[in-house]
């Protein structure tokens, strides 16, 4: 079985991650998306709420699995016998960053990084200006999956009471 991980923050997940996560699962018998668990950084959502958006958003993929990790992505590919990552690329300037990582991933483990540029229309999106923008009460509905902007309008609500 061909197995690969796709591992992110995803606070929140946008349709940018959404479209490397079914390029992905087209390539691969099992797509492991893993949300990373920093608990140095607090977020706009828990993990298990990521986790459960995740979910939702591809729900009708019937080859995806959603799960966390904290730690180094190598000891969790290891010890769930994940031999490649796939990582999504938006910019240059992630490219630069994402190669160290994958040559140090390489390294450390012997696991392999395929690289998948984002499409066009989604390349531009980060879940930093997805959060931004929602924070000033900006329509982000085009930017994330449903239940994604549903949860960030009624965060914004919360907020703002």
């Amino acid at each position: 079985m061909r197995r690969a991980v796709c591992p992110g923050s995803f606070d929140p997940v946008t349709n940018g991650h959404v479209d490397v996560i079914r390029r992905a699962a087209a390539l691969y018998d099992e797509l492991v998306v893993a949300v990373l668990v920093n608990p140095g950084k607090a977020g706009l959502f828990d993990v298990d709420e990521r986790m459960a958006l995740l979910r939702e958003a591809v729900v009708d993929l019937p080859n995806v699995v959603v799960d966390s990790f904290s730690g180094l992505l190598v000891d969790y590919c290891t010890a769930n016998d994940l031999p490649v990552v796939v990582k999504g690329l938006r910019a240059v300037g992630d490219f630069e960053y994402e190669l160290q990582m994958a040559q140090m991933n390489r390294e450390l483990a012997g696991v392999e990084t395929l690289f998948v540029p984002t499409a066009p229309q989604v390349g531009h999106l980060s879940s930093s200006l997805v959060k931004q923008i929602a924070r000033f009460g900006g329509d982000v509905s085009s930017l994330v999956p449903k239940a994604v902007n549903d949860r960030l309008v009624a965060r914004a609500g919360e907020a703002s009471a």
